[in-house]
């Protein structure tokens, strides 16, 4: 079973679900005067902390919350049969061995099952989530870049984005979290004790490889 995850990494590994790149930001042939500014920004943070999506990750954590509980249930008692077979087992029958190795065997395979449909499912959650979002931060994203100048835009949250170096100057990160509220509706989640904030539901795609053949969200 994976551990729990701080929320401070709950970004919902946008870089590598996203891909967003320069390509998403790029101004036209004929750029404005003055706008030869290149930026950058991390997606995976604008997103995740903005108002909204604050606000989805609460719901999403709150969503599977249960789930993880019952999955960590179930893995102290595989890990509970283990232990008990490990300290008895010299003391155990052949047949109260392989009775005891057999339920063991079966409920770590049921565990394992359960463990992979949670993935998924949070898996199609948190994709639906970054559909929905990214489409709009992509708006903010182009509006900004268009107002303030900026020729490219690049994704430093995407480790196949080129960028070696960049001046801390150049990280409009922060200004399109804030374009973004100032555009929604969502109001700012309450604040919450540093000790209470909820986890992300193990094994989610912050502990998992870039998935492969994910996609952009397009602009509608």
């Amino acid at each position: 079973m994976a551990s729990y995850i701080n929320p401070r990494v709950l970004t919902l590994t946008l870089a590598t679900i996203l891909g967003i790149s320069a390509a998403h930001a790029q101004a036209p042939a004929a750029s404005p005067a003055g706008g030869n500014k290149v930026g950058i920004v991390s997606i995976q943070d604008a997103i995740a902390n903005t108002n909204e999506g604050k606000k989805e990750l609460e719901a999403l954590q709150q969503k599977f919350s249960p789930r993880q509980a019952a999955l960590q249930s179930q893995n102290d008692e595989v890990e509970n049969l283990k232990k008990q077979l490990q300290a008895q087992g010299d003391k155990l029958s052949e047949e109260e061995r392989n009775n005891r190795i057999r339920v063991a065997s079966e409920k770590q395979k049921t565990l394992q099952r359960n463990y992979e449909d949670f993935q998924n499912e949070v898996q199609q959650a948190e994709q639906e989530i970054l559909n929905r979002l990214g489409k709009k931060m992509l708006e903010v994203l182009e509006k900004y870049a268009k107002d303030n100048n900026f020729s490219v835009v690049m994704d430093v949250s995407n480790p196949q984005t080129p960028v070696l170096y960049a001046h801390p100057g150049t990280n409009i990160t922060k200004e399109l979290i804030e374009a973004y509220n100032a555009g929604s509706p969502v109001a700012a989640p309450a604040a919450k004790p540093a000790a209470s904030n909820p986890s992300r539901p193990a094994g989610t795609a912050a502990s998992r490889p870039p998935a492969s053949g994910a996609t952009t969200p397009k602009k509608p």
